[in-house]
């Protein structure tokens, strides 16, 4: 016997009721909680921990941003499109027996329209190098010459930093030893004390040079 429309209705009706319970419940109940609890217990971190100065965003402490002036200590590398491009966030996917990454590629002079050049381990190594009043020789940290897998790193580690102390006390007429405690002061430690490794966040480290140590006019 062929089910009468009355009772296929029937039966279709709890499977819609429990669709778009489930639907209420995925697509704006679940949001609106996490939401709301972000909101309340992390408004910070909800809203991007950003990093105000004088009332203005800075930036956030969790995405680098370039500093290019001698008068600040300068971030990782970084690959994400022109450099932390929150938008293109990526490395450089190059492997550690890459000659590109090691050397480098320099520009096609054929292709005028186009800049093809990559810097390399070795032209960054040089530049760093340079930059900072180091001898050729000087051993560099990882994150001084390599980018990160997502490009936005926010900190680098201590060593970096304090291989550049040289040439911020130098841009800032200060006392170099002054500017290493200040180094000291914004390394962090290992998360819950055994995860990851002491790093610099950039950003601070820089808004507190500009506190304690304006740059000479």
């Amino acid at each position: 016997m062929a089910p009468t429309s009355n009772s296929m209705l029937k039966e279709l009706r709890p499977l819609a009721v429990v669709a778009a319970a489930l639907m209420l419940i995925t697509t704006v109940l679940y949001p609106l909680l996490v939401t709301g609890i972000g909101q309340l217990a992390f408004n910070r971190q909800a809203n991007g921990s950003l990093v105000q100065v004088n009332g203005s965003d800075a930036g956030s402490s969790l995405i680098g941003q370039a500093f290019t002036s001698e008068w600040y200590f300068q971030g990782r590398p970084s690959a994400a499109g022109a450099g932390y491009d929150a938008a293109s966030s990526s490395g450089s996917n190059l492997g550690p027996t890459s000659d590109k990454l090691i050397n480098g590629v320099a520009d096609d002079p054929a292709t005028t329209d186009v800049d093809e050049s990559f810097a390399g381990i070795a032209q960054r190594a040089e530049a760093y190098r340079a930059a900072n009043g180091l001898p050729a020789g000087q051993v560099l940290p990882s994150d001084s010459v390599t980018a990160s897998a997502s490009g936005l790193d926010a900190h680098i580690s201590p060593a970096n930093a304090l291989l550049q102390v040289g040439r911020v006390a130098g841009a800032r007429s200060a006392d170099p030893s002054a500017i290493r405690r200040l180094v000291d002061q914004y390394t962090e430690g290992r998360a819950f004390g055994f995860i990851g490794e002491p790093r610099v966040n950039v950003l601070k480290l820089n808004i507190a040079l500009d506190a304690q140590f304006p740059r000479p006019q």
